[in-house]
């Protein structure tokens, strides 16, 4: 099969922005244009790729499939792109970090700021997941580097893996529970407060289901919420105990302590993460220096 690599692109920029008027304005090319390409496409592979009515496009099976595969491999030429761009010049170069809010705010944002200034020309762009999320991103080649919690289970062989930090993980508590204030206790005595914990979905809520399925003790948290700052201001509120990551933690909160454990909790990293398959431009090759040294 020898499919015309340009049907392949208007399918992309159809599929990404899920609209035939704005891949259109996309590819500086008519709608009708981009109408009878993707047409041609589905006939060369003998399937609908979208479904059209006249409120929205959405993909089918067959064009989820298709964009899966597709879209890294633009990712790829893009990054090429920019590559080469930058062998002989680093006026113009961009950096895609991914990265949780947590991360970003409480961790990234000194390093963004002392890479602006030394390369205040290079464009930074920062795309907020969680970091199971991010490790997928990286995967279709939509950013060039990951900021992640470990472990993640969702890193792959594919990836290249450095440590830049190490913390622990805390709990915390408000004035409500001063009971537990400069007092040791066990992981289990916890049971009977109500704990605020982080969703499912996220690395350090799964950090905590095996910790404590390690300690062999069963926590059903109160509240399960998306964000680490609200985590801490319920705590501080009086809500319950809050499980968060210690560098999370600034000296200007008040009405907070943090609640000794007597086993020491393991510690855990942040590392950088890139995809083994992806170039890494000049510009993130810095960025990973400045992370790293």
């Amino acid at each position: 099969m020898n499919i015309n690599y340009e049907l392949y692109k208007t399918f992309y920029y159809v599929a990404q922005n899920l609209s035939f008027s704005q891949a259109a304005k996309d590819l500086f090319i008519s709608q009708s244009a981009v109408s009878q390409s993707i047409k041609s496409l589905e006939k060369e592979l003998n399937t609908s790729l979208f479904i059209r009515n006249t409120k929205k496009v959405s993909l089918t099976k067959e064009g989820q499939l298709l964009f899966k595969h597709i879209e890294p491999a633009f990712n790829l030429i893009k990054s090429g792109e920019r590559s080469i761009q930058e062998i002989n010049s680093f006026e113009n170069g961009e950096i895609h970090i991914g990265a949780n809010d947590t991360i970003s705010k409480d961790f990234l944002l000194p390093y963004l700021q002392k890479f602006h200034q030394l390369y205040p020309q290079i464009h930074i762009q920062i795309t907020n997941r969680t970091s199971n999320t991010c490790v997928e991103l990286l995967k279709q080649g939509r950013v060039d580097l990951i900021i992640t919690n470990l472990p993640n289970q969702n890193i792959t062989d594919f990836m290249v893996v450095e440590d830049i930090f190490e913390f622990k993980d805390v709990f915390i508590g408000g004035n409500k529970f001063n009971e537990l204030k400069n007092k040791e206790i066990r992981i289990k005595d916890l049971a009977g407060y109500p704990v605020l914990m982080l969703e499912k979905k996220t690395t350090t809520r799964r950090f905590f289901d095996n910790l404590t399925k390690k300690f062999g003790v069963e926590i059903v948290p109160e509240v399960e919420l998306g964000s680490i700052d609200l985590l801490i201001e319920m705590a501080r509120i009086g809500l319950g105990i809050s499980f968060v990551p210690d560098y999370c933690l600034k000296e200007s909160y008040k009405n907070i302590f943090k609640i000794d454990i007597k086993k020491e909790l393991p510690k855990r990293k942040l590392a950088v993460v890139t995809n083994k398959n992806i170039p890494l431009s000049i510009a993130s090759n810095k960025f990973i220096k400045l992370l790293t040294q």
